[in-house]
């Protein structure tokens, strides 16, 4: 009772709602509620019709709800019945071992790119954190730390699984991602490179696999989640054959409360409140110029700050998302890119991210009744990168096994962007351009990290950069290959 009792004083704590429980309160072995479930509250009147679909009701699972003022209330609890249910107890499918079992016998890598540090997580064979560097005619130095390895095979996994036609597992584990609960396949890995920090002991790392349709296997976040212990989460499309890994909907459940005898209709208290809520929401008459200022994109910013970025190796991940750009010929592709005619564009959450080479790179959200509201976190300008690259490396480079030597990465400076409520100062960004090569060649990842309040850093990859890469001159800027 004591979560039911904490919910309702939540969403109704203006009415200073006391609950009656033991006599006045009924419910049977209902899912127990909580804060990562939604509800409101209805006040239907005297006559009701319950619903026959979606959560369901019984008339004898309820709670007398009274309000400071002794108005009394019946509040219908509804059952927290999933809508997916009949779907997964049809499945007849394989358990998410053999799901992914592909992906592990391909023996693929995802990547990301950071300010400092690459991450490589080799799928079903272990998570590495590194950094090159290489300067002109010196060997390459690589720190290197392995997260984790596998101990078993993923292949016996997989086997072990694929005798039985579905797993057995009645709970998946779910974490909150972006926002929203999301279900996931733990694969864990040990025997990392020892820990100083940890009396020697071995880093350790749990991959979460999550479901996405559209993704090709990508690093959504990397975490420490406690000294030399990391958590990695993975998008890929292979979990979304199995209805329990996919994104559950999450509907927003009715407590439906009707006046007992000689109650109001709703708590009077309550409809004070609304009064009260209305009055401040009345549009007031104010000069147009700040009018104008309310409604910047610097305000906008502040207002959305609600939406909390992902915690990554110690850095704000403000989103990544992967797209696909335009099926243009390569050449003609390449040729409009360089020449910031063809923008690229990424993120999947409230803010997305458009990138124009050699223009500038903007966040950006839509809105259908408030317009485009833009943020310009750095635009280009020629000496300010050479001033940059001048201090900073703006060419990396990978040595591959014939000895020679490949350009993997090329830096570019953005300053000048719009002030930054927090410094006073222009928001600015290096934009870290990376080969990734992909089934799909046409697939873009745009991820956007803020290492600094308001100094970003934008990484771009996709297998058209690949193409262009080794044109970099030693400022890194690109040019059409010959």
């Amino acid at each position: 009772m004591r979560r039911v009792r904490s919910f309702i004083g939540h969403v109704a704590a203006p009415l200073l709602l006391l609950l009656c429980v033991g006599p006045s309160a009924h419910r049977g072995a209902s899912p127990a509620f909580t804060d990562e479930i939604p509800f409101k509250i209805n006040w239907p009147g005297e006559h009701v019709t319950l619903p026959t679909s979606g959560a369901l009701y019984k008339e004898d699972d309820f709670l007398i709800m009274t309000t400071a003022e002794k108005e009394k209330y019946k509040c219908l609890l509804p059952s927290l019945a999933n809508g997916d249910e009949d779907e997964e107890k049809e499945y007849m499918g394989h358990g998410p071992a053999v799901l992914l079992a592909p992906l592990f016998k391909q023996s693929s890598c995802s990547y990301r790119i950071e300010s400092y540090w690459t991450y490589e997580v080799c799928h079903g064979k272990h998570v590495r954190q590194y950094h090159e560097e290489k300067e002109a005619g010196q060997k390459l130095n690589i720190q290197e730390y392995y997260l984790g390895t596998m101990s078993k095979p993923t292949d016996a996994l997989a086997e072990s699984e694929a005798g039985k036609v579905e797993d057995t597992v009645n709970e998946v584990p779910t974490k909150n991602v972006e926002g929203q609960l999301t279900p996931y396949y733990p694969v864990e890995m040990g025997n990392g490179t020892p820990c100083l920090l940890k009396q020697n002991k071995p880093r350790s790392t749990f991959v979460l696999y999550v479901c996405h349709p559209e993704a090709k296997h990508e690093i959504l976040s990397i975490a420490e989640v406690t000294t030399c212990e990391y958590e990695v989460v993975v998008l890929t499309p292979l979990l979304c054959a199995h209805p329990k890994y996919r994104f559950k909907s999450s509907p927003v459940n009715t407590i439906l409360c009707q006046a007992l005898a000689g109650s109001p209709l709703r708590p009077h208290s309550l409809s004070q409140l609304d009064q009260q809520q209305e009055e401040l929401l009345r549009p007031h008459f104010s000069p147009a110029a700040e009018r104008e200022e309310d409604t910047s994109p610097v305000r906008e910013e502040a207002y959305t700050s609600t939406h909390k970025p992902l915690a990554v190796g110690g850095q704000a991940q403000v989103t990544v998302g992967t797209t696909h750009i335009s099926r243009l010929t390569d050449e003609q592709l390449i040729k409009e890119f360089l020449s910031g005619s063809y923008c690229l564009h990424g993120g999947v959450g409230w803010w997305k991210y458009e990138f124009c080479y050699g223009k500038h790179v903007h966040q950006y959200h839509e809105d259908k009744e408030q317009g485009k509201s833009i943020v310009v976190v750095g635009s280009w300008n020629r000496e300010e990168h050479y001033e940059w690259a001048k201090k900073n490396v703006a060419r990396t480079y990978q040595l591959k096994d014939d000895g020679t030597q490949k350009v993997k990465v090329v830096s570019h400076f953005y300053g000048h962007g719009d002030v930054c409520d927090l410094t006073g100062k222009s928001r600015q960004v290096t934009v870290k351009l990376k080969c990734k090569e992909s089934e799909s060649p046409h697939a873009v990842t745009v991820y956007l990290l803020e290492p600094q309040t308001c100094q970003y850093i934008l990484g771009v990859e996709s297998p058209v950069i690949c193409k262009i890469l080794d044109t970099a001159d030693e400022n890194g800027l690109l040019s059409i290959p010959s």
